[in-house]
């Protein structure tokens, strides 16, 4: 039987988050990283939010890295309308996050000042997470 040829625009599939990270796990750029503990959808606005948390606090010391980005898009049909009529719109990108995955590095302040921008960015998502060093 012959496959379907994949287009640019395949549909992309709900998926299953189970078990623990395999990549991004350790410190690759910074000296303090902010690492996931649980499994959770990061919708690009949640992340937008934390990077501005640590670029409040750390006033343009240091260099931040965010080591994950949105790709995966989530689709949403209009309220109220009827069944069929296809896929629904693209309404925000969202990643896929798993226990042990590095989302920010930070690197060039104190690990006090670190540990508190790190906190603050912790606050605005929606998992679990510890504050890791090298």
């Amino acid at each position: 039987m012959l496959q379907p040829k994949k287009t640019k625009y395949q549909k992309m599939q709900k998926g299953r988050s189970k078990g623990i990270a395999r990549r991004g796990t350790t410190l690759a750029f910074g000296s303090y990283g902010l690492k996931s503990m649980g499994t959770k959808w990061l919708t690009s606005r949640q992340l937008e939010a934390a990077q501005l948390a640590i670029a409040r606090l750390l006033k343009r010391k240091g260099k931040v890295w965010i080591r994950i980005f949105p790709d995966k898009p989530v689709t949403n049909k209009g309220v109220e309308v009827p069944m069929g009529g296809g896929k629904g719109a693209i309404s925000h990108y969202v990643f896929p996050i798993r226990p042990g995955r590095i989302i920010f590095e930070i690197d060039g302040v104190e690990e006090e000042l670190a540990r508190q921008a790190l906190k603050r960015a912790s606050s605005k998502l929606p998992i679990k997470t510890k504050f890791v060093t090298k």
